[in-house]
């Protein structure tokens, strides 16, 4: 049986294909504050701003390709059961070919019942018009987990990490809960590399390689350690 490697991503790895990060440290997304459109009351204020908001960020992603990094993880598949576990909102990853995503905040490509979040559908193209309705006769909107919201996969995120044998955290600064608090559940012993250009405060967390460089080049540093046999 392959060793579980555990992957968690943040906005770093997309960034290096074209997509902004979620929040800059002005507290804005696309010159947005993220309050006015990424809640509930934001949705329920002014839907038609959230959705267009969504569109524009859904062309932008359809338009990205993955990069080196994305490659390089699913490529990891012939050494290992890699496990993502991805913060972005993006479909980066599956394009590059990984097989097992969990995606914490949703996927924009898809779209949910504004009444149910349960009730998923893919969109076509890049639009999610004003007036398309779920089963249930709700609007459709971006499925998509929104501050306030709960973040249904976390539980099975915390099951996946404590089975790693080993341990990737690439491009985020830990900041956000409760992905923030899935590195706790990584067993003690077992290896953590941690990439990005600015090192998140880890030291309290045994076992720890710091990898301080942009996606590429660390996943690629780490791949070369992982496979060197």
């Amino acid at each position: 049986m392959k060793r579980k490697l555990v992957v968690l991503t943040g906005a770093g790895i997309s960034a290096e294909s074209g997509l902004k990060t979620f929040r800059d440290t002005d507290g804005l997304w696309e010159g947005y504050n993220v309050y006015d459109v990424a809640t509930p009351e934001a949705w329920k204020r002014n839907p038609a701003m959230v959705q267009d908001f969504y569109n524009q960020r859904r062309k932008q992603v359809l338009e990205a390709e993955p990069n080196a990094a994305h490659r390089a993880l699913a490529d990891l598949e012939a050494f290992f059961d890699v496990q993502i576990i991805t913060q972005n909102i993006d479909d980066l990853h599956e394009r590059a070919g990984s097989s097992n995503v969990t995606h914490l905040h949703g996927v924009i490509t898809r779209s949910q019942s504004d009444i149910n979040p349960e009730l998923t559908y893919p969109i076509n193209g890049w639009e999610l018009k004003t007036g398309t309705y779920c089963e249930l006769g709700s609007q459709l909107r971006p499925h998509v987990v929104w501050f306030g919201e709960d973040v249904p996969m976390i539980g099975p995120a915390t099951k996946i990490c404590s089975k790693a044998h080993v341990f990737m955290l690439i491009g985020t600064s830990l900041a956000v809960y409760p992905a923030a608090g899935l590195i706790n559940f990584v067993p003690r012993t077992t290896v953590k590399y941690i990439i990005d250009p600015k090192i998140p405060e880890v030291d309290r967390y045994k076992n720890i390689v710091k990898i301080e460089k942009a996606a590429t080049a660390g996943v690629a540093e780490v791949v070369k350690m992982l496979t060197a046999t």
